[in-house]
């Protein structure tokens, strides 16, 4: 009975371990193709050559890629708005799950319930009416000790990151990871004095790392990897997210090489961005009080 839990066990492992190297191949395609030429590219695709570093290796693609696009202004720039709106969505929408699962408000329910609803419409039949609404918010500029005003928020860094800080699937993870936690711990603080404010600070996220991570997680994803939006809104390049950057190498002459360097910059980045350690800090939660 040992030996067959043990063979079911390394069966298992196994195929875990093949889908793992099949899911990794265009990753290492990726990188591997980044380093070479593109005619040794298109002459390694019919052999294992391609997954390999062999041949004329260099880092002349990534040189190339900083001399056609300010890869790095871009890169700055997406990881700012990725940054930004991932903090200030974990606040705002904490702050409404916790009103909607702890404080006893009328009409939470009809609430909740209009929050789930804005899942089903896709952002695409949104988009239009959505670059209008932005272009009428009054946008105030401190233009040395004068404060200027203008109307519109196009072209500008404000506009990639407050449309997408309120999220309803983010709303519904908070709440549902809240309704977990005992309320009877609300009440022995609101002996003590705390208010809720207090109550969401000191005792209810402390205990909600999880949920603050994976919300960190799901909110980061799309917000590095937004094309459609930025290529409405944004006209600068200074401002323009990594995403559009990958455009610029679709014109005139292609090179694959560097669109392979390119996009290994973008993995490596968003790699390190949203590794574990990065968000050790939201799931190590201090105790509370």
């Amino acid at each position: 009975m040992k030996n067959q839990l043990l063979l079911k066990s390394a069966g298992t492992m196994l195929v875990r371990i093949l889908f793992a190297v099949v899911a990794a191949f265009p990753i290492v395609f990726m990188l591997v193709s980044s380093l070479k030429p593109d005619q040794q590219i298109f002459g390694d695709m019919s052999s294992l050559a391609a997954f390999l570093p062999v041949g004329n290796i260099s880092f002349d693609n990534y040189a190339a890629v900083f001399d056609r696009v300010p890869a790095a202004r871009f890169l700055l720039n997406s990881v700012g708005v990725s940054a930004v709106t991932v903090i200030l969505g974990i606040f705002v929408n904490s702050l409404c799950a916790f009103a909607l699962s702890r404080m006893q408000v009328r009409g939470k329910k009809i609430v909740f319930t209009a929050i789930l609803a804005t899942l089903i419409v896709p952002f695409q039949t949104l988009a239009l009416p959505l670059v209008w609404w932005v272009n009428q918010l009054p946008y105030f500029e401190l233009n040395g000790f004068s404060l200027e005003f203008s109307k519109g928020w196009l072209d500008t860094y404000q506009v990639q990151i407050i449309p997408f800080i309120a999220n309803a699937f983010s709303i519904y993870l908070f709440h549902q990871y809240f309704e977990s936690i005992p309320k009877e711990l609300d009440e022995a603080a609101r002996i003590d004095g705390a208010g809720w404010f207090k109550i969401y600070r000191q005792v209810v996220m402390p205990l909600s790392g999880p949920a603050t991570a994976t919300v960190a997680i799901l909110t980061f994803l799309p917000a590095w990897n937004s094309y459609l939006w930025p290529l409405m809104v944004v006209q600068s390049e200074e401002l323009r997210p990594v995403m559009i950057g990958i455009q610029y190498f679709f014109q005139l002459n292609v090179s694959w090489g560097e669109v392979m360097a390119y996009a290994s910059l973008i993995t490596v980045r968003w790699w390190s961005s949203s590794s574990p350690s990065s968000v050790h800090s939201s799931t190590a939660s201090p105790p509370a009080a």
